[in-house]
């Protein structure tokens, strides 16, 4: 290994301590993941190791160029995939397409509220991304629940519900879409293995944290009718809604029949429901007030989290010069030889580890480091990235600062790292190896 590749792991390193810690830094990890992979590709240029003997420095920007531009394609398609999912779930929301889960969730048993919320959000979380799922829940859950000490633990096993029930889908997480992105995982397979593996996951936790809830909710819940505005007719919102989450499960329908990339099936639902209200809007009056305005498509896009999708562009962009310069490879030869080859080790170890750093970083690199390959476990829906699906999005359950669902929750709910720790971690290290034991018995036992 070279100086300037083993200054370019330093850097790689050191800027994902300060992601890590953002919460003590105070820098938004966004900005230290684009200075980090600017910093990357910049040593990249200078190692002469990285080109042939010989080349001009034009042939070298040249070449370099290439590289990176090869590199940012791919990283794109998952960007544009975000971006569209994004926006299109801001659209539903904003016209009330959710009352109907406020409705679901009407009454007053402590228990039987819990399963409920277990139950929604788990598929929820499959259509949506588990962020999203994550806020519209608990939102959900401030109209029910006055008791804080109660509503801890219903916001923990939301963390849990929406990260399990991303992992089965192909766009419930951002990890998934990724894996799905590059063809490592279909639709149908990542479903038919995953699904009974993420149930247990979440099911084993929510029955242990069930004895903790006893009686009835203090507060009958008044949940009302939540008006997202009087701009669309009833049967307006339901079209957008069916448009909206009804083409967001189309998408992987639409890859399989075209076998072009997810990405412009998701764009493809956009420009549908961009349509749609479009036209609904034309037929509104003049005066239908600011509300509607802000509500149109061409404003809510201007409210996308930038700062998210430049986080995933940075961190992304890092780990493909990572794997350019041959870290991961080396990397993941290291892994196998350790675990002789185990990949339920391999992979149970991401997982823990990815409730202690973010889960994105670590799926792009493990994409780095292993290859696919035609046949076996490194084969597509292979056991290996199957796997890393299911680790990657359950196991950040562990830790609240594991997950997207965690850190936002964390945020709306003030719950601390170490109450989460002492009361949580615990159950849902149970339920992920639960479902690990649950995938082993499918493959193992069964012969799935």
């Amino acid at each position: 290994m070279s100086t300037l590749t083993l200054t370019i792991v330093v850097v790689f390193v050191i800027g994902y301590l300060c992601i890590a810690l953002e919460t003590l830094t105070k820098v938004n990890k966004a900005a230290v993941a684009l200075l980090m992979m600017v910093a990357c590709w910049t040593l990249y240029m200078f190692d002469p190791g990285n080109f042939p003997l010989g080349i001009s420095p034009d042939d070298v920007a040249s070449t370099a160029s290439t590289v990176i531009e090869g590199h940012l394609g791919s990283t794109a398609t998952t960007l544009f995939f975000l971006m569209g999912a994004m926006t299109i779930v801001e659209v539903v929301d904003q016209n009330g397409g959710f009352n109907f889960v406020r409705d679901m969730m009407k009454t007053k048993s402590k228990k039987a509220l819990l399963w409920r919320i277990t139950i929604l959000t788990f598929f929820l979380s499959a259509i949506l991304d588990n962020m999203t799922t994550a806020i519209v829940m608990v939102m959900i859950l401030r109209k029910l629940i006055k008791d804080h000490k109660d509503r801890l633990i219903y916001a923990s096993l939301i963390i849990i519900a929406a990260n399990s029930g991303g992992a089965f889908s192909p766009i419930g997480d951002v990890t998934t879409i990724m894996l799905w992105n590059k063809s490592l995982i279909t639709a149908a397979g990542v479903i038919k293995e995953l699904f009974i593996p993420s149930l247990i996951s979440i099911a084993i936790p929510a029955y242990i944290l069930s004895f903790q809830l006893k009686g009835e909710v203090s507060a009958a819940a008044d949940l009302g009718t939540v008006q997202a505005g009087n701009d669309f007719t009833e049967r307006q919102r339901k079209v957008v809604f069916w448009i909206g989450v009804g083409g967001l499960i189309f998408v992987p329908i639409f890859k399989s029949i075209t076998h072009l990339p997810p990405f412009v099936g998701i764009l493809l639902v956009l420009g549908v429901l961009w349509t749609a209200t479009e036209l609904f809007y034309r037929n509104l009056p003049e005066a239908s007030g600011e509300g509607s305005v802000q509500k149109r498509i061409t404003n809510i896009i201007s409210r996308i989290d930038m700062g998210t999708i430049l986080f995933f562009l940075g961190i992304l962009m890092a780990v493909s010069c990572l794997q350019e310069v041959g870290v991961l490879a080396a990397l993941g030869e290291g892994l196998n030889a350790a675990f002789d080859g185990n990949h339920y080790l391999v992979t149970g170890l991401i997982g823990v580890l990815s409730s202690i750093i973010d889960n994105v970083p670590l799926v792009a690199g493990c994409m780095g480091m292993y290859p696919m390959a035609e046949v076996g476990d490194m084969a597509q829906d292979g056991i290996f990235w199957q796997l890393l699906a299911y680790c990657a999005g359950v196991g950040g359950s562990m830790l609240i600062i594991g997950s997207a669902a965690g850190v936002v929750v964390m945020g709306l709910e003030k719950i601390t790292f170490g109450w989460y720790m002492k009361n949580i971690t615990w159950i849902a290290f149970v339920g992920y190896v639960a479902g690990i034991l649950a995938y082993w018995v499918e493959k193992s036992v069964i012969g799935m």
